[in-house]
């Protein structure tokens, strides 16, 4: 979606033509009326560029929320499956002794996996916060240093 000069729209909703506003009280004076006709104008830009950044967020956002409920999904399949093995491997046990020692690596093994997933989670929950306060950062810093 772009926004545009003349006909402009946002979400298929028409912004109003600041350039073509009257303005009563301040005919005669043509100084005060470009002016704020001016200052009209810097606020649709900015407009435009708020609305161009939060359409990149929203993009950006979607992927990564997206690859973090991949992540999820990958990850639950994995203890799934590991617990499955657990089960499988115990009912195969001889002893008390082979059920103590089974459950202890199964114990091992689910706390270096949930590290491991944990870590994995907290760079994908990084990635997302970091892309999603990206284009707004660069946005918002082109429109302060363009206006100020």
């Amino acid at each position: 979606m772009k926004v545009t000069a003349n006909g402009s729209t946002v979400f298929g909703m028409p912004l109003p033509d600041f350039t073509k506003m009257a303005l009563p009280g301040i005919a005669g004076n043509e100084q005060v009326l470009a002016r704020t006709r001016e200052g009209f104008e810097k606020i649709k830009a900015a407009s435009e560029e708020l609305t161009e950044a939060l359409c990149e967020t929203y993009s950006s956002n979607a992927k990564s929320a997206t690859d973090c409920g991949l992540k999820v999904f990958e990850l639950s399949n994995a203890n799934a499956a590991s617990t499955l093995d657990f089960m499988i491997h115990l009912c195969g046990s001889k002893s008390a002794t082979d059920v103590v020692t089974l459950s202890a690596e199964q114990t091992r093994k689910a706390f270096v996996a949930a590290s491991d997933q944990n870590r994995e989670l907290w760079t994908l929950a990084q990635k997302l916060a970091t892309e999603t306060g990206e284009p707004i950062r660069k946005h918002f810093s082109k429109v302060f240093h363009q206006r100020g």
